[in-house]
């Protein structure tokens, strides 16, 4: 099963599922689990599979990587030339390599394989991924900041505002009393704000007091 993340509030239980994210603004795909058919996923719900940016594997169950070889090859068939990140444990490398052994295959693109370890592992597009190892199975969190609205220059400008860092400050919604009196206020040179949000990517059933507050604010719990 695979699942997309339009970052609406709901919850999936499953013991056999691949899930993404998909960042509009730059049009990469991040993949959490390869499970087996996920190229036939991919297809099905009309992703582009060359847009797979990162592929990130909790790990080494085989339910978890059944699909990945597979999924490798078929970029290398396509032609891709862009770098292919993956972030898993640390012996996720051996088994690539077995597999590539036997199976003849070499890979046209570049494969960088991050071994995972707790903390913050991808920081990108606004987007923090962190890892938290649970007894040898990794949990994550994304996390999303508040992203400030689009300044309106030619408000500014109708306003006999000059350009500098006055602008700056509007934008990230500061007030100003000029010396007659009149407030500016940074709300009425923007736009609203987009509100951030958390992911938290749960994999197993039982959890410490440590991953319930690390996931109390958090808008989409998966539980896997």
């Amino acid at each position: 099963m695979l699942r997309y993340l339009n970052f609406d509030t709901y919850m999936i239980t499953s013991t056999n599922i691949s899930f993404l994210i998909k960042l509009l603004a730059i049009k990469d795909i991040w993949v959490f689990n390869c499970i087996e058919g996920s190229q036939f996923n991919f297809l099905n719900q009309s992703f582009k599979i060359n847009n797979v940016s990162k592929i990130i594997i909790p790990n080494l169950h085989i339910a978890n990587i059944s699909g990945l070889l597979g999924l490798l090859s078929t970029l290398n068939l396509t032609g891709r030339t862009k770098s292919l990140h993956l972030y898993a444990p640390i012996n996720l490398k051996y088994y690539l390599d077995l597999g590539k052994k036997y199976s003849k295959t070499n890979f046209s693109y570049i494969l960088y394989i991050h071994t995972l370890k707790t903390g913050l592992i991808i920081n990108q597009y606004g987007c923090r991924i962190y890892a938290l190892d649970y007894h040898g199975r990794y949990e994550f969190f994304m996390i999303q900041s508040e992203q400030y609205g689009t300044f309106y220059l030619d408000k500014a400008k109708n306003n006999y505002l000059l350009p500098g860092p006055l602008y700056g400050k509007l934008k990230k919604g500061f007030s100003f009393l000029s010396p007659d009196g009149f407030i500016l206020s940074g709300s009425s040179f923007t736009s609203c704000n987009a509100l951030g949000f958390q992911i938290s990517c749960l994999f197993s059933s039982f959890y410490s007091r440590r991953v319930f507050e690390s996931i109390k604010n958090a808008r989409v719990i998966l539980l896997m």
